[in-house]
């Protein structure tokens, strides 16, 4: 299975805190993050609730609930840089990302050919989430603010209840 999050990008909200706990400061925007989970065969298999875009992707993972529905044996695909290696081991499962040449003058032949494979499956997963954007047209954003949290909203909020 391959994870990723990706980012849908809102209006600016007014209140000071909520500005705060939705900016993205790699989009430099306003956003929400929803974590996704899909299989090699396109299939959507997990989707978070929506979070705000200043929480770190680490935090989302370990709070999605998505760790919890690893079996042993599972190998998950992501991007560089995520790093629950640990998380996902303790519940028998294997993180895969692509290898990458810090410290290193060049990759060895396996480590080249290992990459290519997780990007074959990432080239998927992009398609998948460009689908989703593409049926969902109102996922192309800026989502309106009153998607986000109502104060009639009491678990779930509308966005969560679209996406999920």
């Amino acid at each position: 299975m391959y994870h990723r999050l990706f980012e849908f990008f809102i209006e600016r909200p007014l209140a000071f805190t909520a500005r705060a706990a939705t900016y993205s400061s790699y989009k430099r925007r306003n956003t929400i993050k929803v974590f996704i989970g899909i299989a090699p065969t396109g299939t959507i298999t997990f989707i978070s609730s929506a979070w705000g875009g200043r929480v770190s992707d680490k935090m989302i993972t370990q709070q999605c609930g998505f760790l919890q529905l690893i079996d042993p044996g599972d190998v998950i695909l992501a991007n560089r840089g995520f790093n629950v290696h640990d998380d996902i081991a303790i519940r028998g499962g294997r993180l895969e990302i692509p290898a990458f040449t810090k410290g290193k003058k060049q990759l060895s032949r396996d480590e080249v050919e290992k990459s290519r494979q997780i990007s074959r499956v990432r080239i998927h997963v992009e398609r998948v989430i460009g689908q989703l954007r593409k049926k969902y047209t109102i996922l192309a954003g800026p989502l309106s603010i009153s998607l986000i949290k109502r104060p009639t909203d009491n678990n779930a909020t509308t966005i969560d209840k679209i996406l999920v």
